[in-house]
């Protein structure tokens, strides 16, 4: 499938998939549109079996500068619920989709776009990005996962100065805080996400699908019920060829070739 304002990039080789938003001149904002199309491109990585997915915006000046703010300005409630379940389903589609992804955090990084980046497993910012919350100076609050997915990040506190106060903050602080796993100085941005990307993709699908599942539990109800998950992920990747290939691997001292 083709979209106008996103791009999908599958390597069939690596299994590296970059979905991009391609609105440079908007910085990247979310259109209802863009987020369809967003929808429907994890649907097709997952289709094509992709091993690692970076998420990324076109151009030099933003990752995703948050929803489109000319749309949302007249949204009766009725509107802006069905609004906050479509941006709530492309987040949902990220958090559980079946491999690791990356946010590509290059630029600015508002309110929406913020949310798609909590929404990935990891979180990769160039030194000059700036990230925020922002959507208390517009009247609101963020609706597609922030108030959530960001406190279990950064700790309550620190959650809610930034969306009671709408802080915007750089790459350096970001990591500080937690928000990012990793901050990159900007000319070694690129190659650092191929390099992270690629050793993603590079490692036994079956066991990342099922460690990501486990992990993703933590957060879904008690620690009794993500152990006995975690027991039956565990066990249920034995028998896999992975599993006897990293193993055998191990013991004979080489290198293993996973699926």
């Amino acid at each position: 499938m083709s979209w106008d304002t996103i791009t999908l990039d599958v390597d069939t080789e690596t299994g590296v998939t970059t979905l991009t938003v391609t609105r440079p001149e908007q910085l990247n904002a979310l259109t209802v549109d863009t987020l369809e199309a967003i929808e429907e491109a994890l649907a097709e990585a997952e289709a094509a079996g992709a091993r690692a997915l970076v998420i990324a915006g076109a151009g030099d000046d933003a990752f995703v500068a948050g929803a489109d703010i000319s749309y949302m300005v007249e949204l009766s409630t009725p509107e802006a619920q069905a609004y906050a379940e479509l941006g709530h389903r492309v987040a949902d589609a990220l958090e559980s989709f079946p491999a690791p992804t990356v946010a590509a955090i290059d630029g600015y990084a508002f309110g929406g776009g913020c949310e798609l980046a909590l929404a990935c497993d990891l979180r990769v910012a160039a030194e000059s990005a700036v990230l925020g919350q922002t959507e208390i100076d517009l009247g609101i609050i963020p609706g597609w996962g922030g108030t959530q997915r960001l406190s279990r990040l950064v700790g309550d506190e620190t959650a809610k100065r930034l969306v009671f106060l709408g802080e915007r903050i750089d790459g350096a602080e970001a990591a500080e805080i937690g928000f990012v796993g990793e901050v990159v100085d900007d000319d070694a941005f690129d190659e650092r996400l191929d390099e992270l990307a690629a050793e993603l993709a590079a490692k036994p699908a079956f066991a990342t699908r099922a460690a990501k599942e486990a992990l993703n539990a933590v957060h879904d109800g008690t620690q009794r019920s993500g152990l006995a998950l975690e027991r039956r992920a565990w066990s249920g990747l034995f028998g896999t060829h992975d599993q006897r290939e990293g193993m055998a691997a191990f013991l004979e001292k080489r290198e293993p070739e996973f699926e």
